[in-house]
């Protein structure tokens, strides 16, 4: 008898979790990774078919493979998001040619050309991208951007569409499309646009964010859903190297200014506090990761 119940329970279980997935995967249409296209040729131009591309992300060690067909071209999906990586494209007979520092955006398939020469002897090509000096990520504070309340909002901003209170190309914020990690995230009690509005904090960390991509009209039919903008993100993954970081911020009414434009302003009486960590890593070398985000506001 309990056999029995333990068999039923059991299947259950498992008609509840198939049951999930498919709703999960259902819900989840939205776009969390990036990809590679592109051709590989000859010195003389031709085309070479049957060349093996192989890309590595170098913080985590993650190996995409892909081969290129008759008309010398290859395509990679589901690629982890950001880089550097380093892509390599070889074939028996001919040198192997590496490029390396390449960053890939979400949503964007990055084009990358490779031209192979014939190898008299054992050879190896290396290309080495560099970044624009301007947008070095080692850059901070308002040589960046200035992340005035720590929300999605802020990174969205930064889109030529955007025209303010969360509004792109003239539609209303409400018509927008927030998604994160492929998961809608839009506000569906509908009082406000964005979610959190109300209650006035972010609901999601900006450290937690790995990119953010804004589309107006996009092409891609796996966006949809919105006559505003598109708002898309996805969060951060652990890599190779332990890395964390800590960091609170205070605001209150006396950094507020009390006069605009020759006008006197009023800022009120106002304390805000925001305190939070990160923290990703590695539980199984090239394989497993980790990522944690933790905030508090008040």
């Amino acid at each position: 008898m309990n056999q029995t119940r333990r068999s039923r329970l059991v299947c259950a279980i498992a008609a509840f979790l198939a049951l999930a997935v498919c709703a999960s995967s259902a819900a989840a249409q939205g776009v969390t990774t990036a990809s590679m296209t592109g051709v590989v040729k000859d010195a003389q131009g031709a085309v070479i078919p049957g060349a093996s591309v192989v890309a590595v992300h170098d913080p985590s060690g993650t190996t995409y493979e892909a081969v290129t067909q008759a008309d010398g071209r290859f395509f990679i999906q589901g690629m982890r998001v950001g880089g550097p990586y380093r892509v390599s494209a070889s074939l028996p007979g001919f040198t192997t040619e590496v490029k390396n520092n390449l960053t890939l955006s979400l949503g964007v398939a990055q084009d990358v050309e490779f031209s192979l020469r014939v190898a008299a002897v054992a050879e190896t090509i290396t290309v080495v991208g560099q970044s624009d000096p301007v947008f070095s990520s080692s850059h901070t504070g308002a040589a960046t951007a200035v992340l005035r309340s720590g929300r999605i909002n802020d990174m969205a901003r930064l889109s030529p569409q955007y025209s303010g209170s969360g509004n792109f190309a003239g539609q209303d914020n409400r018509f927008n499309n927030i998604t994160i990690d492929g998961s809608y995230f839009n506000n569906s009690f509908g009082l406000a646009g964005q979610p959190g509005d109300r209650t006035g904090v972010a609901p999601i960390s900006l450290e937690a964010i790995e990119q953010v991509q804004v589309s107006v009209a996009p092409f891609d039919v796996r966006q949809g859903n919105f006559v505003g903008a598109g708002v898309n993100t996805v969060t951060r993954s652990g890599t190779n190297n332990f890395v964390g970081s800590g960091y609170y911020r205070y605001r209150n009414d006396s950094y507020v200014g009390t006069e605009a434009a020759g006008q006197a302003v009023n800022p009120g009486t106002f304390k805000t506090t925001t305190a939070g960590e990160w923290l990703g890593g590695p539980i199984v070398q090239n394989k497993l990761f980790f990522f944690e985000s933790f905030e508090s506001q008040k």
